[in-house]
């Protein structure tokens, strides 16, 4: 199973961007998907994830301005992102907690897409 993120950029402060993940095949089960970023120096930190019920949530410095959201049918997990902060500049990365079978269960990440968000 590999992901693939797509649609950062260059954007100006209080644009909007939207980041898809793609999740390449079909698989036993996907309990979670999430977003997290890292700014130059700064650890990985988590943005928002979608359980697979549909719930979701966010860090405290991006609810009310960024959505997750996912299509199963797509196989594909988005994160719209609004109000755009240079803030909120650095790679973001998709993860997904994934079943490929009954006994085997593990959590796989893409390579990550750059945001950069200019003053």
């Amino acid at each position: 199973v590999q992901l693939q993120a797509s649609g950062g950029g260059l954007v100006q402060a209080g644009g909007s961007l939207r980041l898809s993940c793609v999740q390449s095949s079909v698989v036993l089960r996907v309990h979670s998907m999430g977003w997290y970023r890292q700014a130059p120096g700064q650890k990985r930190e988590l943005v928002a994830t979608i359980s697979e019920g549909g719930i979701t949530n966010y860090s405290g410095s991006v609810k009310g301005r960024f959505t997750i959201s996912r299509d199963r049918a797509k196989r594909t997990m988005y994160l719209q992102m609004s109000s755009l902060k240079p803030d909120d500049t650095g790679v973001y990365y998709c993860k997904a907690d994934i079943s490929t079978d009954p006994w085997t269960r593990a959590d796989y990440w893409g390579p990550g897409t750059q945001v950069t968000v200019s003053s």
